[in-house]
């Protein structure tokens, strides 16, 4: 008698995952991370958000210019930190000393520097604001290693360990410039293409979730339980 009430409790609620998933279907599609702001909003709304979404072409496009050249110097050239400063310093004197002794005989204006090029305020307000990171990513690590949040203590794990494989395969000095390239083209990408995005990730999302429920209906499903576990789950 135990197992035919279990048989049936088990049909039903197999009836019941179909019925849900397939109302599922006519969900209107939603945002990529259930995200409800703006884009731009999500990258702080400043300065930055402007560089990563190409607000201002010229500037994104320095800055990843600058970012390939670096990677090209470093990785494919073979340079080492100190032998690129030294020749950087090496040709910035030699243009002002070229600059400086041509002034007199090209009527040329002689090279100055300023006698403030950086504010101390300037310094302290990085400094400020880097403090406020440091410890806004510290109490955010505190709070998911505590296990407050199960799902993001587990996300975190797999995503360290997935970054410690990849790691064994590509060098650091070329997964950083991966994330710096990834940084500042996909939120343009995102944002340019958004409508196309959340639907393609709603879909996958909505797969995911029919995949998992009919493995849960198909086996998980048919594994018989004792009463006491019928009770509970009903």
């Amino acid at each position: 008698m135990i197992y035919v009430q279990t048989h049936i409790s088990q049909n039903f609620r197999i009836m019941a995952t179909y019925s849900s998933d397939s109302d599922n279907d006519f969900a209107p599609t939603s945002k990529l991370l259930g995200r409800q702001r703006p884009i731009h909003s999500v990258l702080g709304g400043g300065r930055v958000a402007d560089i990563l979404l190409w607000r201002d072409a010229r500037f994104s496009a320095a800055i990843l210019i600058a970012v390939a050249a670096m990677w090209f110097l470093f990785e494919v050239v073979d340079y080492t930190f100190v032998t690129l400063l030294c020749h950087v310093s090496i040709t910035t004197m030699l243009i002002v000393f070229i600059w400086y002794a041509g002034a007199d005989i090209f009527g040329w204006t002689p090279p100055s520097l300023p006698k403030e090029i950086v504010q101390d305020t300037t310094f302290e307000d990085i400094a400020s604001i880097l403090h406020k990171k440091f410890n806004n990513f510290l109490s955010i690590c505190h709070f998911v290693a505590c296990g407050n949040d199960a799902k993001l203590f587990f996300l975190a794990i797999i995503s360290l360990y997935i970054l410690s494989v990849i790691g064994n395969y590509i060098s650091t000095l070329n997964l950083l410039f991966f994330g710096l390239l990834c940084v500042e083209t996909l939120p343009f990408l995102y944002e340019r293409y958004e409508e196309e995005v959340d639907d393609v990730a709603y879909k996958l999302r909505r797969q995911m979730r029919k995949t998992c429920r009919k493995f849960d209906a198909d086996f998980l499903g048919k594994i018989p339980r004792g009463p006491g576990k019928e009770k509970r789950q009903t």
